[in-house]
Parts: structure tokens; C-alpha cells; sequence
């Protein structure tokens, strides 16, 4: 197997799969795993540049992390990249309770060593930008300061309430963080501010990016940075995105390929976990685009003792299906209908709701034959996928207008689910038309 540009831990699926068409999209083919690969699964992606491992770290706490971390990054370091990227979501929502990326940056130095580890954050072709070391976030049309955007100052678990990330780790770790902003990024003395950043004292350096030229000055610094044995990073996908840049500017790869649509499926199925108001409007988009919703009773679907009530939604979903209809299954319709606060988060009741929704979802792909699906939720889709049988994904089409949620190829040992069509979507992510877009089979 050839040395690998890049590997990366996915600290949600969506978040994962969003990595994959930053890189795939643009040549570099990437292979992303739902655990860790055994030899030969790994040797059916040789020809790959990048591997990812899909996680689930968003949504869970420092114990667990402590657990599991090591060995995903010990994984990751056996593959020998020239970089190995902890990937969290680009609005940066964690606390030191859940999702603790603090955290996961202390681990990570204890796999990968001591040096500074480079963090990026903007991202541009999602929206997402870094400006003297705040994060700013787009939201219909208008961006937000991220401790002002209308839903993730909200966030239910995660709110952020703190647009300063170098003020937001100091919550979740002891280590120093460190700035390059865009206005040193893009002056004459770029390489020794950066050199120097990377020197004083500092563990982690922020990045910032901001438009086209700061992320082509990024993607030069963290490729002239990295450290003989694999630079640990962390950040966005907009750390690939930069990378895609310095990469294709040095003749690493070749032209980006070309992706034709797969064309209509005659039946969706759609199964939302998701409280945000991008995804209500989607669903409500779809009901009124041919599209039958059912709706889930979140509480239920998160009880200990909840078989009737999973019993009851695959029922409901296949007796859709069966009458030739796309279906969208549906815990919440916006944050007004949230039960978050009914539904404890200490005994896994919160990762219930996706694993169920997982297991619904391959209940409805077997028992109805069907050849696409959609996934709701970035803590969802984590949970769900891992309930069927996937061994890994690959990219099938990436979506110019709704980038960070493309229809991925699965891979299976089980007949009925390999070679199918899988959308993983986060909940900020996507137009109103989003499932009808991935019914139909087209880019946009």
C-alpha cells in the first residue's frame, strides 16, 4: 500500500463523511472505514491517497475518550500519512463534558508526540470562517458571529456561547494555544510568524482562515510544518480543503474527476433525529414534495424498554413504502418540538435514539429492497449507520450546493446492504430541497 497523503478520525459521521468529499471531490481518493479495518478490507483500498475512521467522540465524554482515543490514533499512525487529522465539526461545539476536543488534542500528543498541533477551522465552502481568532458561522444568507448564530448559540447539548477558540479550550485543557491570523497569514513574514508560533511555547496554533487566499497560505504552512512521522492536526474540513490547495499547487495529484448523477430512486426512506431548524424546513419541504412523514415519539424511542415503539415505526415506514411513497421518520420537527430535556444524557438514552433509528432504518432497507437512504443528524447518522452492516463508505456523488453531506457508496459483506446509497447530513447542513435532491439522484 502506498504512503498516504492524509488519515483522520471523524469525531461524527457526518463530519467524517464530509472530509471524504473535500478530498475525494478533488482527486484524492479516500476510503472511510465505521472501525477499524482488518488487513484485508484495508488492502481493498490500496489505491487510495486517504483513510478515514468514523467515530462518534462529538457526542460523548472525556472517559470515553479516554477509552477509545488511543487506539483510533494508534491506527492512525500505523498507516504512516504524512498527516493525521482529529476532524470536529466546523462550529466547534463541545464542552468539557461532551466532545471535549481539549481533550482529544492531549491524547493525541500522547500518540503523536509533543509538537504543536496546527488547528483549522475555516472553511469558506461551507461557510465557515476565522478572523483574528473567532469563529464566525453563515446561517440563511447572513453569517454570525458563532456566540450569536440563531441555532448554535442554542445548541441543546453544546451551545456556544464563546466565539474566541483559543477562550473556548481554555475550558477544556490546560495546554496553550497559539494564533496565526489572517492579517500575519497574508503579510511577507508569514513563514517566520508562522515558524515563531509554532516555537514560543505553544501546543496547539490556530489558523486562520477566512476567504481563498488565507486558505491557500494555510495549506502551505501546514504542509511546510509537518513533522518527520506523521504531524498530528486538528480542525474542519476546511484543514483538507487548505491541504487540497498546496497539494494540487505541487502536482501531487491530477485533474479532480468527473461524477455523473445516479438518476431517481423510486422510493426514500429518511430517518431524522435532528432538532434543527435547517432539517425541519427539509422535512416539511419533502412533505409537501411527495413525501409521507411519521412521526416518532423521541421519549419513547429512548427508553430503556423501547422494542414497542421501534416495532411500531417499522411497521408504520414500511407500510409507506409498500404503498410506492418516500418516507421521512422523525423524532423532532424544529427545536419547538425538542424533548431534549426529557431524555437524560448519563445513560446513553440520547445514543438509544440513533441506534434505533439505525436499526429502523436497516429494517426498512431489507424489508422494502431499497437502494438509497438519508440519515438526519450528525449524532444520529454516528449511532444509526453503525446498526447496519458497513464495513466503509466511499464517495458516490459530492453536492456542489449542499457541501458536507454527499451520497456516499456503501460497502458490505451483506448482500442487501453492499452497493447501496447512503446521505449522511448534519443538522445545519443542506437546502430546503435537500432529501427531494437525493430522491431524485442530481448534484443540485
Amino acid at each position: 500500500m502506498q504512503t498516504p497523503l492524509l488519515s483522520y478520525y471523524g469525531d461524527d459521521l457526518t463530519g467524517s463523511t464530509d472530509v471524504m468529499e473535500a478530498l475525494s471531490s478533488h482527486g484524492v481518493e479516500t476510503a472511510l472505514f465505521l472501525r477499524i479495518p482488518e488487513a484485508a478490507l484495508l488492502e481493498r483500498f490500496a489505491h487510495c491517497h486517504a483513510f478515514g475512521l468514523a467515530g462518534t467522540s462529538r457526542s460523548q465524554t472525556p472517559d470515553w475518550m479516554t477509552e477509545h482515543l488511543p487506539s483510533a490514533f494508534l491506527w492512525l499512525k500505523s498507516l504512516g500519512a504524512e498527516i493525521a487529522h482529529y476532524k470536529v465539526c466546523s462550529t466547534f461545539d463541545s464542552s468539557p463534558a461532551v466532545g471535549n476536543i481539549g481533550m482529544a488534542i492531549e491524547i493525541g500528543r500522547e500518540v503523536f508526540g509533543k509538537a504543536p498541533v496546527p488547528l483549522v477551522l475555516g472553511a469558506p465552502q461551507i461557510r465557515r470562517y476565522t478572523t483574528f481568532g473567532n469563529l464566525f458561522a453563515a446561517f440563511r444568507g447572513e453569517t454570525y458571529r458563532i456566540d450569536r448564530h440563531p441555532v448554535m448559540s442554542r445548541h441543546p447539548v453544546t451551545p456556544m456561547d464563546e466565539a474566541d477558540i483559543r477562550l473556548h479550550l481554555s475550558r477544556q485543557t490546560s495546554l496553550k494555544t497559539g494564533l496565526v491570523d489572517i492579517a500575519q497569514l497574508a503579510s511577507a513574514e508569514a513563514d517566520a510568524v508562522t515558524d515563531f508560533a509554532f516555537t514560543e511555547g505553544n501546543d496547539i496554533v490556530l489558523l486562520d482562515v477566512a476567504g481563498a487566499e488565507s486558505q491557500a497560505a494555510v495549506g502551505r504552512q501546514l504542509w511546510r510544518k509537518r513533522t518527520t512521522g506523521g504531524q498530528f492536526a486538528c480542525g474542519s474540513s476546511g484543514l483538507e480543503y487548505a491541504l487540497v490547495h498546496e497539494w494540487r499547487r505541487l502536482g501531487l495529484f491530477g485533474k479532480a474527476p468527473v461524477f455523473t448523477a445516479p438518476g431517481p430512486v423510486d422510493r426514500l426512506a429518511v430517518v431524522s433525529g435532528s432538532v434543527s431548524p435547517t432539517t425541519e424546513r427539509q422535512i416539511r419541504y419533502a412533505l409537501q414534495n411527495g413525501f409521507e412523514g411519521v412521526g416518532l415519539d423521541a421519549v419513547a424511542f429512548a427508553a430503556a424498554e423501547g422494542g414497542g415503539a421501534l416495532e411500531d415505526a417499522i411497521a408504520r415506514g414500511l407500510a409507506v413504502l409498500a404503498a410506492g411513497r418516500s418516507v421521512v421518520l422523525y423524532t423532532a420537527l424544529g427545536s419547538s418540538s425538542d424533548r431534549g430535556n426529557a431524555i437524560r444524557l448519563e445513560d446513553g438514552s440520547r445514543h438509544r435514539i440513533g441506534e434505533r433509528l439505525g436499526l429502523l432504518l436497516k429494517e426498512l432497507v431489507k424489508g422494502a429492497g431499497l437502494r438509497r437512504a438519508v440519515i438526519a443528524g450528525g449524532d444520529t447518522s454516528s449511532h444509526a449507520l453503525s446498526q447496519l452492516s458497513v464495513d466503509a463508505l466511499t464517495l458516490r456523488l459530492p453536492l456542489p450546493q449542499s457541501p458536507g453531506s454527499p451520497l456516499c457508496t456503501v460497502h458490505s459483506r451483506d448482500r442487501l446492504i453492499d452497493g447501496m446509497q447512503v446521505a449522511l447530513k448534519g443538522g445545519q447542513v443542506g437546502l430546503d430541497d435537500y432529501f427531494a435532491m437525493i430522491r431524485d439522484g442530481r448534484p443540485a
